[in-house]
């Protein structure tokens, strides 16, 4: 649950495919065999028509690359780094550009390692590790030799990597160490890791950019969900200022995109001039604004290649990214050629600029890299989908639309299984995405497929209040969360209904984190409007979650009180939509997934709704990753998950 929604959006969530749509799966049985008619209910299968086992849609191996620095390419023979979970569990590795061939650079079997960057002159690398899911990220930095330095040494903090400086002599990195509800910027020595403050977050403002020649920072202060400031600092004066850089009248959002190479130009999102976010420029010597890219969608990011003569922009259209690679020196395109349709993400260059490595984002098979030299095709390093499965029996999703409620047109989209027909109509699911304020999109999900390849036709919603469509779209569920945006969700119902080759009578619910807090509502506010419902990690009792969010988001806090109502002063209404307090309406079959460290939705949330429906001898199962946090990170839970929904579903659906 929680993204920060209110200013970058659409960053997280590109970020986020981590936390709320990729991660939710689980499985269990061997699915090769149709098992036509076992249990009352199930879908019939089309004997032509193969069906996979969870676990073989999450024998995929995952990969991401190094993060976006100009040094993901490796200095000494240009490897590119790599996080995979080849083993089940992410490492890190080195990838040959030529081969594809990957050497395992560390053997964690327990927590990710999630690489951020090479070092600039040697085999030293930066990657991030948390404590199995409780976020508390640390920075290390492994040599060579395979010794491993704690850059952020201590106890119950949280820190991230913030980039190189310009010299490669420095690196920043930012901690709440000092304040757990401050993020306070550091410089770090390359040689010998030695550190300084570069600024020191008293105000409590949000993290924003920093530049690489560590003159200057950027933090976000939220004034509420729709409005934020963005404050400039110059660390090299003696009185260091906040400099308020987003002047403005009314509700306006900004955020920081980061500075341009050469430190000339700060780039930056804004809503001002309209419903979607464009790109804009802040000249730093002139002060002088202009736009950089701007569409009928959101502008996603801009980034740029280490020189910046390429520029990366990334549009938010209707769920999918449409991704443009300008070089700057002529304006025009550079074309990313012969690769399949899909979503471009994670574009790196190498140190030279003469080539990029990439990754394809598609439905019917997960992230795979792809290296190219400027000019040339591209060429596949990875296969990322498991050989047993034949990509023939996946399923591309559909951008469909229906009029809810009150006539407000709600997108999502659809995936049809390929045995339903209107002779042989499927049972559906609603599938709720997280936020709040998330976006269903475009992309691979096992756990989607591995549902629809069993005959469960399934509805990614975008009710209102999503992001993605509009800022007026976005804040139509500001206060009204349980109430607006289920509407949209328990409309969708009908919607499905219409479809001759989907079954009306059996729909079901499903979502995680704040998709779980909407399968809850929908069975406890609209008791008969669904079958069944599994709740991953979903809030139960907002009173408890909003008092007990996280320290780190201290600087979100009041954004996330303007959308969701303050636990102080909002008592009354979130009582009302909090589902715990309502459990004995709920009479349809449950079945709640849980991490037991997750701190953002706490196990108690997920402990008390399965103990109060239990006592309305309604039928609840519960599962409990005693290793997971906030998504599920093991490929081992993700199947066990996944399986454990398709036997729910079989049985009660």
């Amino acid at each position: 649950m929680f993204q920060h929604t209110h200013t970058n959006k659409l960053k997280a969530l590109a970020i986020t495919a981590l936390v709320l749509m990729g991660l939710l799966s689980l499985t269990g049985c061997g699915g090769d065999d149709p098992a036509v008619g076992s249990i009352r209910g199930e879908p019939s299968f089309d004997a032509a028509h193969q069906t996979y086992s969870a676990a073989e849609f999450f024998e995929t191996t995952g990969y991401r690359m190094g993060g976006n620095s100009p040094f993901a390419f490796s200095a000494t023979n240009g490897d590119l780094l790599v996080s995979s979970d080849k083993s089940g569990v992410y490492n890190a590795y080195r990838m040959n550009t030529e081969t594809g061939q990957m050497t395992a650079l560390t053997q964690s079997d327990d927590r990710g390692v999630y690489v951020d960057s090479w070092f600039p002159e040697d085999d030293r690398f930066i990657y991030q590790q948390d404590g199995n899911g409780d976020e508390l990220t640390h920075v290390f930095a492994m040599a060579p030799d395979g010794v491993v330095t704690d850059l952020t040494p201590g106890q119950g903090h949280k820190a991230g990597f913030a980039g190189w400086s310009d010299d490669a002599e420095s690196f920043f990195i930012y901690s709440n160490e000092r304040d757990g509800e401050a993020f306070d910027m550091y410089r770090y020595n390359t040689s010998d890791y030695e550190r300084s403050v570069l600024y020191q977050n008293t105000e409590g403002l949000d993290l924003g950019a920093v530049s690489s020649d560590g003159r200057y920072v950027v933090y976000t202060r939220n004034n509420s969900n729709a409005d934020t400031d963005l404050f400039l600092i110059d660390v090299t004066q003696d009185e260091l200022d906040l400099v308020n850089i987003t002047p403005h009248d009314g509700n306006v959002e900004y955020s920081a995109m980061g500075f341009t190479p050469d430190n000339s130009q700060f780039i930056y999102s804004t809503n001002e001039f309209g419903e979607f976010s464009q790109a804009w420029s802040l000249s730093m010597e002139t002060g002088e604004r202009d736009v950089v890219v701007a569409e009928d969608w959101d502008v996603m990011y801009v980034s740029y290649s280490p020189s910046g003569r390429y520029r990366i922009s990334g549009v938010n259209n209707d769920g999918s990214t449409e991704v443009t690679l300008t070089d700057l020196t002529s304006g025009e395109s550079a074309i990313i050629q012969d690769v399949p349709a899909g979503d471009l993400a994670q574009i790196r260059f190498n140190r030279d600029e003469s080539a990029v490595a990439f990754g394809l984002y598609r439905d019917t098979a997960p992230f795979d890299i792809y290296f190219m030299t400027l000019g040339s095709e591209a060429k596949q390093l990875t296969s990322a989908l498991n050989p047993a499965i034949d990509s023939a029996n996946m399923v591309e999703g559909e951008v469909v639309r229906f009029d809810s409620y009150d006539g407000l047109p709600i997108p999502g989209i659809l995936y049809k299984p390929r045995q339903a027909s209107a002779e042989n109509p499927a049972p559906a699911l609603v599938w709720v995405h997280g936020g709040p304020g998330g976006q269903s999109r475009k992309g691979y999900s096992a756990t989607i497929q591995h549902l629809v390849n069993h005959g469960y036709a399934v509805y990614q919603i975008n009710n209102r209040g999503s992001s993605g469509y509009g800022k007026t779209f976005y804040h139509l569920d500001d206060l009204k969360h349980g109430e607006a945006d289920l509407g949209d969700v328990v409309a969708s119902r009908g919607f499905l209904s219409s479809y001759d080759w989907i079954d009306g009578d059996r729909v079901g619910i499903i979502g995680g984190s704040y998709g779980g807090y909407m399968v809850a509502a929908a069975l406890a506010f609209e008791p008969e409007s669904f079958e069944v419902g599994i709740n991953i990690f979903g809030v139960t009792n907002w009173l408890r979650t909003l008092e007990s969010i996280p320290p780190w988001w201290g600087a979100f806090r009041t954004a996330l009180y303007a959308e969701l109502g303050d636990p102080a002063t909002d008592t009354d209404r979130l009582t009302a939509i909090s589902p715990l307090f309502h459990a004995d309406n709920i009479v349809k079959p449950l079945l709640v997934v849980q991490g037991a460290n997750d701190p953002r939705v706490l196990q108690v949330e997920s402990d008390e709704i399965v103990e109060a429906v239990r006592a309305n001898d309604v039928p609840v199962e519960y599962v409990l990753f005693e290793d997971e946090g906030h998504g599920f990170r093991k490929r081992v839970n993700r199947i066990t998950a996944s399986e454990a929904y398709l036997q729910f579903l079989k049985q009660h659906l």
